[in-house]
């Protein structure tokens, strides 16, 4: 007699990529496109680099330009280093998970820059024209450093706030740390220093690697970033 159909074994079915996964896939596969468009493209700027870039060198009164200035220098440096820090202080709830935390979340960081740093070696892409600048840079333009950064920092700020909020980080609070990474990030293009194709590959980049860290922390043991499918 044939056994119930509840009662018979099934087949184990291939498990569906989470959130995190098709986020990883999609940015990453965005870069790789941009990527070989910028490597493709016969000359230097994509054809919607030139339009930001022309504008923004047309439209810098003196207290825009402080602005930009000063929001890029949050971009770079220390400063990125101290927020990811204070958020892991922040998001832990006892010593041990704040000291946890806030070592993951500068790691994830450095580490994100270290391979940014390696791919902008190898694509070696020229800045715009120097006669644009509005302060000096410094080495390869693509992607955008500042951008990754900024994009990697805001991410990183984002997650501390879901820890700390059981999922639910307070809006007013990500709205602002979302204003401010995308505002570093463009600050590059309105400095004339970056064509806006560097940014967007530095946020496809951020956005990659921030979900693979997701999905990296999820395989280990503890109650940090495993509250949803991988």
């Amino acid at each position: 007699m044939a056994a119930p159909v509840s009662d018979r074994p099934r087949p184990d079915r291939p498990r569906r990529a989470g959130p995190a996964a098709r986020v990883a896939l999609a940015a990453a596969a965005g870069f790789a496109l941009l990527a070989l468009w910028v490597v493709l493209a016969p000359t230097g700027p994509l054809p919607f680099d030139t339009g930001p870039l022309a504008w923004s060198v047309g439209h810098r009164p003196a207290v825009a330009l402080t602005v930009a200035r000063a929001v890029t220098d949050t971009g770079t440096g220390v400063p990125p280093y101290a927020l990811v820090v204070l958020a892991g202080l922040y998001a832990g709830r006892t010593a041990r998970e704040r000291l946890t935390t806030a070592a993951g979340l500068a790691l994830c960081l450095a580490a994100g820059q270290l391979v940014r740093r390696g791919l902008m070696y190898s694509f070696a892409r020229p800045r715009p024209p120097a006669s644009g600048w509005a302060l000096h840079a410094d080495n390869w333009s693509f992607p955008s450093g500042h951008a990754t950064t900024g994009a990697l920092t805001a991410g990183l700020l984002l997650t501390a706030l879901a820890l700390r909020h059981a999922g639910r980080p307070p809006r007013t609070a990500a709205a602002l740390v979302l204003g401010w990474g995308a505002a570093v990030g463009l600050s590059r293009v309105y400095l004339g220093v970056h064509w806006l194709s560097d940014v967007f590959a530095g946020w496809l980049l951020a956005t990659a690697w921030l979900a693979l860290a997701v999905l990296t922390a999820r395989r280990y043991p503890g109650r940090y970033l495993r509250r949803g499918p991988a």
